[in-house]
């Protein structure tokens, strides 16, 4: 398990697959806000972005025991507070998404797993109706689809996702398509269904979840509906702000974080992915819940509660898709991204084994 913390570099651990319970083994201090992290498909490197002014990624080699050690140059994203990254399918590409301007730039990976000097940077356009957090082009997240084809960039300040195919020969992006969202949604993050014919698109600055149909040969996201991340006649105290989103491997539920009400909430997947029924929400083990990622197994999952410096831990019920919390919720300062993978070199189930 990789942590990702503000101000708090990177912590390693191990979680227990049947209690749940995380241990830490080691720290790496060497990048300062490294807000987003992401792992190789060969399960060899490890990439963080740095959350600055002057945005930066780099690439860190996984020891055999987890360890983590600087691999190559530290590499300028192009654009400012990068939040979030992503592998390209193939191994070879590098997406960062800077929110600070709202650009995706592109590197190249190495057969080692280093970087390269940056390939393209593109920077979108535009503005929203909120005046304090759409006044420019936001880019919170740039995910591949399933398939590999094509890459979506979703863009919080000018509430608009954009489609972008990527040359893998040249690692340069040409844009595909737009796809706008509601006016003053904030979309920040969105997450595929597995079959890849749907996505998920959480909005941050109306507190909602929109189902879009996807055309995985265009690359296209129609609208299909919107509803809210919570209960109806709920009082979140304040102000809330979705987050993250994650699916269920069998594409049977959804789960979104929210942050102000310090929840997940829990949806059914209805019409073959098509319609979301949201279940019920409970507590995220903390304060302002910024991630939410599933383990391996799909049988944990676990939360980033950014201002209260606790992960929360929950046993997911695979019939129903149920939470329920495990212990007592693990204290680290600020986790903002919680990456838990498979044992480095592991066999068999994670339930034969500690992770």
């Amino acid at each position: 398990m990789y942590i990702g913390s503000f101000g708090a570099g990177i912590t390693i651990g191990k979680f227990d697959a049947r209690t749940g319970a995380i241990t830490v083994t080691g720290t790496f201090d060497g990048v300062a806000d490294p807000s987003y992290l992401a792992l190789a498909p060969s399960g060899r490197a490890l990439y963080a972005v740095d959350e600055t002014a002057e945005g930066t990624v780099r690439a860190l080699a996984v020891g055999r025991d987890g360890g983590l050690s600087p691999l190559g140059t530290v590499r300028p994203t192009g654009g400012e507070h990068p939040t979030h990254l992503a592998v390209h399918p193939g191994g070879h590409h590098l997406l960062t998404a800077n929110y600070g301007d709202g650009s995706v730039a592109v590197h190249p990976i190495g057969a080692d797993g280093a970087l390269g000097e940056r390939t393209d940077l593109v920077r979108h356009t535009g503005s929203g109706p909120d005046p304090e957090r759409q006044r420019g082009p936001h880019a919170h997240q740039v995910v591949p689809d399933p398939r590999g084809r094509f890459v979506l960039a979703v863009d919080l300040g000018t509430d608009t996702v954009y489609t972008y195919r990527l040359d893998t020969a040249h690692g340069r992006l040409t844009k595909v398509s737009e796809t706008r969202m509601a006016a003053g949604s904030g979309p920040r993050h969105l997450a595929f269904h597995p079959e890849g014919r749907f996505a998920y698109v959480v909005g941050e600055l109306d507190s909602t979840i929109t189902v879009a149909e996807y055309d995985p040969h265009q690359g296209r996201l129609v609208t299909r509906g919107t509803q809210p991340t919570l209960p109806p006649g709920t009082d979140p105290g304040g102000r809330n702000y979705p987050a993250g989103v994650v699916v269920s491997a069998d594409g049977r539920f959804v789960y979104v974080s929210n942050r102000g009400h310090d929840s997940v909430a829990r949806f059914a997947v209805t019409d073959g992915g098509a319609g979301l029924r949201l279940l019920d929400t409970v507590p995220s083990g903390g304060a302002f819940p910024r991630h939410l990622s599933l383990a391996p197994s799909g049988e944990l999952l676990f939360t980033g509660n950014q201002n209260s410096g606790a992960v929360g831990v929950f046993r997911v019920d695979r019939r129903t898709g149920k939470l329920t919390p495990l212990g007592k919720p693990f204290s680290t300062p600020s986790p903002v991204c919680v990456l838990p993978v498979a044992a480095p070199g592991g066999h068999g189930t994670e339930r034969d084994r500690t992770t």
